[in-house]
C-alpha cells in the first residue's frame, strides 16, 4: 500500500543508519541537483530497478519499513512489461521506491482487494488504468520536494509510456488524508481488508488529466506556504528535459541535465 514514509536518512549526509538500502551501480540514471536556494542541499538520483542491485537496494528498503508497519518482511517488486519500478537515492543511499504498473489481460495488483470496484471503471469506453504500489520512503525532515520529484518523473514515464487515463492507489485509511490534500486523490468505495498484509485500505483514484491539470497550475513553486506536492513538481522547462531523456530510451535508466532541481527542504506527515 501506499503509505510508508520513515525517518532515517541524515540532513548531514551521515552514513546511513544499520539497514538503510545501499546501491553502488554503473547504471546510468537521472540525477536531480540540490535545491534553488537552498545551500548543503543534496542531490536526488531516479533509477529503474531493474538491475540486480537496484531490485536488492529497493526490495531491502521495501520490506524494512513495510515489517516496521506490521506488513510482513518478504515482499518483492514486480517483474514484468506492464510495469516499471523505481528506486530514489541520495549519496548511494536508496531512500524510495515506488512502482506504476499499467492495466493488462493480467490485470492490477489492487484488483485483488477492489477487483469489483475497478471493473466499474473498465467498463467506461477509452479508459485505460494503471496503479502506483509498493511504495517506501526513508527520509528525515520534509519529504515533499523528494516525493514530488518522484512522482513527476513517474508521471513523465507513464504518459509516455502507457497513455493512462485513471490512476489508483490503495491507501491505509489513516493516510487518506494525505493523498487527498497532497496529490487530489479521490476516495473509491469504502475500507475493505487486504489480504496481503491484512491490513484495513482505501482504493484512491486521480484522473491522469487532472494531474496534468495541476502541474501547469502550480509546478515550478517553493511549495512552502502550500500543502500539496505539485508545487514541487519541476517547472516546464526541467520537465521537458527530463521527458526528452525519458522518450529517449528503451527499458534502461537515463542520464538527466545537471540543471534539474530536487529540493530537500523536508517536512515530514
Amino acid at each position: 500500500m501506499l503509505d510508508n514514509l520513515e525517518a532515517g536518512l541524515g540532513r548531514d549526509g551521515a552514513a546511513a543508519p544499520e539497514g538503510l538500502a545501499v546501491y553502488n551501480s554503473g547504471q546510468i540514471s537521472i540525477e536531480l541537483d540540490p535545491p534553488r536556494g537552498k545551500p548543503g542541499g543534496l542531490p536526488m538520483t531516479v533509477s529503474l530497478a531493474e538491475a540486480e542491485d537496484h531490485r536488492t537496494a529497493a526490495n531491502r528498503l521495501l520490506n524494512r519499513c513495510y515489517s516496521r508497519r506490521g506488513y510482513g518482511s518478504h515482499h518483492q517488486l514486480p517483474r514484468h512489461e506492464s510495469c516499471a519500478s523505481f528506486s530514489a537515492a541520495v549519496e548511494g543511499q536508496v531512500i524510495g521506491t515506488l512502482t506504476l504498473t499499467a492495466d493488462s489481460p493480467a490485470g492490477l495488483s489492487l484488483d485483488q482487494t477492489f477487483a469489483e470496484e475497478l471493473d466499474l471503471f473498465r467498463s467506461s469506453p477509452g479508459t485505460h488504468l494503471c496503479e502506483l504500489t509498493k511504495f517506501a520512503f526513508d527520509a528525515s525532515g520534509s519529504s515533499l520536494p523528494y516525493l514530488a520529484s518522484l512522482f513527476h518523473v513517474i508521471f513523465l514515464f507513464g504518459t509516455q509510456r502507457y497513455n493512462c487515463t485513471d490512476l489508483f492507489i490503495e491507501v491505509n485509511p489513516r493516510h487518506v488524508r494525505f493523498y487527498e490534500a497532497m496529490l487530489r486523490f479521490r476516495r473509491v468505495g469504502e475500507l475493505k481488508t487486504n489480504p496481503s498484509v491484512n491490513a484495513p485500505a482505501q482504493l484512491m483514484w486521480l484522473k491522469v488529466s487532472e494531474v496534468r491539470r495541476l502541474i501547469d497550475e502550480h509546478a515550478g513553486g517553493n511549495g512552502t506556504a502550500s500543502r500539496s506536492l505539485y508545487p514541487y513538481f519541476f517547472s516546464e522547462r526541467e520537465a521537458q528535459v527530463v521527458a526528452e531523456r525519458l522518450a529517449g530510451f528503451g527499458r534502461q535508466p537515463v542520464v538527466g541535465p545537471s540543471a534539474l532541481v530536487a529540493s530537500p527542504a523536508l517536512v515530514g506527515y
